[in-house]
């Protein structure tokens, strides 16, 4: 008969908040003029070389005022005023990357272009045979 597995308890790390923090904001909490990264895409903004201004915390610690949210969950907000137009690349750059993209997605057997990146020993005319040798 099988002996019983004894089932672990995941130690549960608790940061107490500090003043020296960043300040926390809880769900449908937050103040006006702080919004996400996705927010300030979606207004066509960037964080403009400025860090985050203070933390969303994530659901499970609203239960938990008195600790710092170290979940993965949790979300940076930045200010809207510090954030800057989002750079527009130029006519160049944009050429610059389809000619990569291409390279990336064109068989070179066949010539033909795919909607997808080609593995790299289908790109390299040797490829295969160099994986095959010692």
């Amino acid at each position: 008969m099988p002996r019983p597995r004894k089932k672990r308890r995941r130690e549960v790390k608790r940061v107490p908040r500090s003043d020296t923090t960043l300040p926390e904001f809880d769900r449908r909490a937050c103040p006006e003029g702080l919004v996400t990264r996705r927010q300030l895409r979606a207004r066509g903004l960037s964080p403009g070389g400025h860090g985050p201004v203070a933390v969303l915390r994530c659901k499970a610690c609203a239960y938990r005022p008195d600790q710092s949210c170290i979940h993965p969950t949790r979300a940076w907000l930045y200010s809207v005023e510090l954030a800057r137009p989002k750079r527009v690349p130029t006519l160049a750059q944009e050429e610059a990357l389809d000619r990569a993209m291409a390279a990336r997605s064109t068989c070179l057997e066949c010539r033909r272009r795919y909607y997808f990146c080609l593995q790299a020993a289908v790109l390299h005319p040797y490829g295969a045979m160099r994986t095959l040798s010692p």
